[in-house]
């Protein structure tokens, strides 16, 4: 069997990553992996313990919990403690206290093994996230760092919200997705940042199928830099 990539993209919330990785990773063949998913899920478990003041308790949540991501039918489906909690995890309070979770370095060193794991038995992957190219997988093949403007940010995702019947401002909106940019930047634990080899991709003005063709068109060069097959 040829040797498969592992395809790294980082950048901040309501850059497109995690709907660019499913595409990217549909048209690969490979499997996606939502990093950020996984520590929703942690969040969402801190939440209903009440334990979201007690970094012990938060340590021992990310250490213990059972983590499943399965991709049915076009949907990535999270699983915690075999427990479908995929609509969950993507609720404003979740998104609320998701950045403080996931600051705590037991929890991002938790979380990174499984992430590792994860990757590593598959032959091929497309992982999205925050630190994926600067501490989960700092020899990916493709490195990829999604930016966009803070407006078009928070448009997209109040559109997210929007679907899903939750009421909320754009203004609302914007103003958690900077606190969660000041806090995931500023970290002591694996900030978030743009690895010195990684190709940014301003996703502002472009749409998803561009942003995407664009990403395969990098796989494809870095493959046959390498002489790996894909099929696109």
């Amino acid at each position: 069997m040829s040797k498969r990539l592992i395809v790294a993209i980082d950048g901040p919330a309501g850059s497109g990553k995690s709907t660019t990785a499913k595409l990217v990773a549909q048209r690969l063949g490979y499997l996606y992996i939502d990093t950020g998913a996984m520590y929703r899920a942690v969040t969402l478990e801190a939440i209903k313990k009440n334990v979201l003041n007690n970094i012990e308790e938060i340590n021992h949540i990310a250490n213990s919990v059972d983590i499943d991501l399965e991709y049915v039918e076009g949907k990535t489906k999270v699983f915690l403690n075999r427990i479908d909690v995929s609509e969950d995890i993507r609720t404003p309070e979740v998104n609320k206290f998701v950045s403080d979770v996931s600051k705590i370095q037991g929890v991002r060193t938790a979380m990174v093994k499984k992430q590792q794991i994860l990757g590593n038995k598959n032959g091929g992957v497309v992982m999205e996230g925050r630190d994926i190219g600067t501490v989960v997988f700092p020899n990916a093949d493709v490195k990829i760092f999604l930016t966009a403007s803070i407006d078009q940010r928070a448009i997209r995702r109040a559109k997210e919200y929007g679907e899903k019947g939750i009421d909320i401002s754009v203004q609302e909106v914007q103003k958690n997705l900077l606190e969660r940019d000041k806090i995931d930047s500023t970290r002591a634990v694996s900030p978030l940042m743009k690895s010195s080899d990684a190709i940014e991709v301003d996703t502002s003005s472009v749409t998803i199928e561009e942003q995407v063709n664009t990403i395969l068109r990098i796989v494809k060069e870095i493959a046959g830099k390498n002489e790996i097959e894909i099929t696109v």
